[in-house]
Formats: structure tokens, C-alpha cells, sequence
């Protein structure tokens, strides 16, 4: 099948996400989906088995039982969780020996988004080819369904979370305590407000958890890894040693010091990459980031003799570029860090433990692990595109005046505009040794799109 040849239609950059309740995400498709994705794991004569997490939002109450139909009405047995963090999904489809995970979630989306994402049975992301295929059995007419007799039964796995913790104690070394470490916790109302604060409690921290009391419309709302402005002043009201900002699906982390700075992923990234380089365990010497790594971490590493390999946005790509190269450490600002030797996805958790590990080691504060380099001013906006209109149309008719403006920068900064994958907006991202000229640089990108946006 060849995929460059193929407009998907209802996969983005990160599974398939839109608004709940809509012609994006309903109840009616996720019942396709659920069978679809029956259809194409189910390989052998064994039963067959299907994981399903999700995170806290309101909608979940229609799109988990609907999934679950389609998964029973195609004879696959089901596994509900309860709310878990997308890694605890995907590190559990594999323990569970599961032959299909999903997770419903839209990540760091407000509560009236939704999305889904499918796992293979080692807890790896679907390819490209495996999203086309599915695609293709969504919007076939004419799957057989199972002979009544056959059809699945769905149980509920009550110690999920509990599976989940261990399987996350059990990635860092035994020798990892927290004892003597104050943390805030935001779990941003989503699907770590249990887990997240019990493993750092009981590896022996003193936690104070914030945002833990999800009423299905709360997820990310003020707070989480898009929304530090609580836990930066919790951290500091507190005399903390340092803040921990999950999203709604823990899928990503973005630290606070104890000075209420943030750490975000390009920090984080640095800062293992640097621990695992002077532990000879960097494999291959070489980091994985995006388009949107700063391009002064990317210095950074040079410096260290690290090498350094950037790629299109998002974790998905992140990994399939660590597969090729057999590489074991990527990342991307906003705070998917991918461990591959630790796990197979993007995990908030078990990324701050592993900078919580080398704070321990060292004997240092969060503040002197991250003062490694000073990033270069990078400048980050959206731009919304009116309904019924496409951002493919107005980035094509913006496409001679955005790239004068790039060169303009010349080799002092970059310019990077491009579709978001998961909403209905334009992603700009401007970055310059001079922050004015970030500033009117992304003032007249704007004002390129707004003149196409009519």
C-alpha cells in the first residue's frame, strides 16, 4: 500500500482527535473504530484481547462503552481500566499480553475535545501503513460481525493503576529514593490524579498534589503542562524543591526548579542526555528532537559531542527516527520524552523520574542541573483558521511571503509555520538570537496568514 498516495482522513499527527459529540469524534465512530480495530488485530485462533483506558473528560462516558460494543460485537474481549495515563496503557497492553490498546484522550485539550489512540500488542504506536489500513476497515460497510454466541465479554482490571506504578518502580533502579525531596504535582485534572501522586509518595517524597479532582469538565483547565502559572506559585509559596506538570493524559511532563523557573522538554532533554553521555549509556551518542528543539540546545550538544538529529513535530515521528537509527533517548519542547529502553511511548512520569534519579545522584538542585545553556528567544503563537476554511489553502497562498520573511533572519534565527495536527489552527514558531526581531518577524507572519484568512 502506498502511503504518499493516501490523504488520511480521520488519523493526525497523534491518533484521532476532535470535537466530542461531533462529526469528529462521536459515539457512532468510535463504534466503527472498535470494530475496525478488531478486525485488524485479530491474528490466530487465540481469544483476543483489547486494553481501554482513558483520561477524566466528560465525553469519555459515551465514547468507552461504544468502543467497548465494537470490540465485543467483533468477538474481542475487553479490558476497561478506568482512567490511566496513556504510557500506563501502552506498558500494560504488553504485560497483559493484550493483542490491542486504546486510549481515549485528547491530551493536553480542553475537556470538550476528545480523541483516540491505538496501540500495538508490544505498546508501540500504530504505523503509518497500520493507520491507512484502518481507515480503510472503518469506512467499510461490511464487516462481519460474530455469531452471538461468540461475542466478547468486557471486566473491569481494578489494580491497573497499581500495575502501572510497579511497572514504573520497576524502570528505575532499586536504589532510587525521594526521601528529603518536596514535590508539587500537577496532574492537571486528568488521568494521573492518582497514580502520580501515590509513586512519588511512595518512593518516599513529600507530595503536594494539585488538580486532582476531576469533575469530567475540569481536564487541563488552569493548570497542567500548558498552564504552569499554580504550580509555579505553589512551588514557591511551599519552599518546594521542584514541580512536577503533567498533562491530561500524562503522556508528557514540564518541570518547575525552586526558584519557580520552568524546565520544559528541551531542558529535560538536555539533561538526561548529559547523565546517560558521562554513564557511556547514550546509545549511539546521538539525541533525537524536532523542528521545534531550540536550536541552542542544538549548540549545546555539539559542544558535548553529542550528535544531534531533528525531525517533524511530534512523538510519533520522534520515534520511528530513534527505530531507524536504533537510538534509545528523544524529545520535544513541549514535554514528550521518549526513554526507549525504558519504554515504548512518551511518559510524564517515568521522565521526571529519571531527572529526579540524577538530581539524587548529584546531590544538586533542579536549578544547577538545568543552567546548562541559556536557549535562544523562540516565540510561539497560533493562528486560527476560520470554519469552513483550510489552513493547507492559506499556508499555499501565504507560502511566498512566509519564506521572505525566513530568510530575513538570515542564519540568525528560524521560522517554522505549519497545519497543527490535532486542532484546527496554524502552528508559528519563530526563533532568533534577537528577541525584537522574534517579535516583528511573528507580528508580520501573522499578519501574512490573517490576509489570506478572509
Amino acid at each position: 500500500m502506498n502511503k504518499n498516495n493516501y490523504f488520511k482522513k480521520y488519523f493526525g499527527t497523534d491518533g484521532i482527535r476532535g470535537r466530542a459529540n461531533s462529526s469528529k469524534m462521536n459515539a457512532n465512530l468510535a463504534l466503527k473504530i472498535g470494530m475496525a480495530s478488531a478486525k485488524l488485530f485479530k491474528r490466530g485462533k487465540h481469544k483476543h484481547h483489547v486494553l481501554i483506558g482513558k483520561d477524566t473528560r466528560l465525553s469519555n462516558y459515551t465514547i468507552e462503552p461504544a468502543l467497548t460494543s465494537g470490540f465485543l460485537s467483533m468477538g474481542m474481549n475487553v479490558y476497561l481500566t478506568g482512567p490511566l495515563p496513556t504510557p500506563g496503557v501502552a506498558s500494560l497492553v504488553s504485560s497483559m499480553r493484550c493483542d490491542v490498546g486504546v486510549m481515549i484522550s485528547a491530551s493536553h485539550n480542553e475537556y470538550v475535545d476528545n480523541g483516540i489512540k491505538i496501540f500495538c500488542p508490544d505498546g508501540t504506536k500504530l504505523s503509518d501503513d497500520q493507520e491507512i489500513e484502518l481507515e480503510k476497515l472503518i469506512d467499510d460497510q461490511k464487516l462481519k460481525l460474530v455469531k452471538s454466541e461468540d461475542l466478547g465479554r468486557a471486566k473491569r482490571i481494578d489494580d491497573a493503576g497499581g500495575r502501572y506504578i510497579e511497572y514504573l518502580k520497576s524502570r528505575m533502579p532499586y536504589s532510587l529514593r525521594l526521601d528529603g525531596l518536596k514535590i508539587v504535582l500537577d496532574c492537571a485534572n486528568g488521568a494521573a490524579y492518582k497514580v502520580g501522586p501515590t509513586i512519588l509518595w511512595e518512593l518516599g517524597a513529600e507530595v503536594i498534589p494539585i488538580n486532582i479532582t476531576p469533575d469530567g469538565t475540569n481536564v487541563n483547565k488552569n493548570g497542567g503542562s500548558t498552564n504552569l502559572r499554580k504550580l509555579i506559585s505553589v512551588v514557591k509559596k511551599t519552599k518546594a524543591d521542584l514541580g512536577i506538570a503533567l498533562d491530561g493524559d500524562a503522556d508528557r511532563c514540564v518541570l518547575i526548579d525552586e526558584n519557580g523557573n520552568i524546565v520544559n522538554g528541551d531542558m529535560i532533554l538536555g539533561i538526561i542526555a548529559t547523565n546517560w553521555k558521562n554513564k557511556k549509556i547514550l546509545k549511539n551518542n546521538t539525541v533525537v528532537g524536532t523542528s521545534m528543539t531550540n536550536s541552542a540546545l542544538h549548540e549545546y550538544f555539539k559542544k558535548k559531542n553529542i550528535n544531534f538529529v531533528r525531525v517533524d513535530v511530534g512523538d510519533r515521528n520522534i520515534i520511528k527516527e530513534m527505530k531507524k537509527r536504533n537510538l534509545i533517548l528523544g524529545g520535544e519542547p513541549s514535554g514528550h520524552i521518549i526513554l526507549s529502553s525504558l519504554c515504548s511511548s512518551g511518559d510524564g512520569l517515568l521522565a521526571s523520574l529519571e531527572v529526579l534519579h540524577t538530581l539524587k545522584e548529584r546531590g544538586k538542585k533542579l536549578s544547577f542541573l538545568s543552567n546548562f545553556y541559556k536557549p535562544y528567544p523562540q516565540l510561539n503563537d497560533n493562528f486560527n483558521v476560520k470554519k469552513n476554511t483550510s489552513a493547507e489553502i492559506i499556508l499555499k497562498n501565504s507560502k511566498d511571503e512566509i519564506l521572505k520573511l525566513s530568510k530575513s533572519l538570515k542564519s540568525n534565527g528560524r521560522l517554522l509555520v505549519r497545519k497543527s495536527g490535532t486542532e484546527n489552527k496554524i502552528r508559528i514558531m519563530v526563533e532568533s538570537k534577537n528577541k525584537i526581531v522574534a517579535n516583528k518577524v511573528l507580528e508580520k507572519t501573522k499578519k501574512a496568514l490573517k490576509d489570506i484568512n478572509i
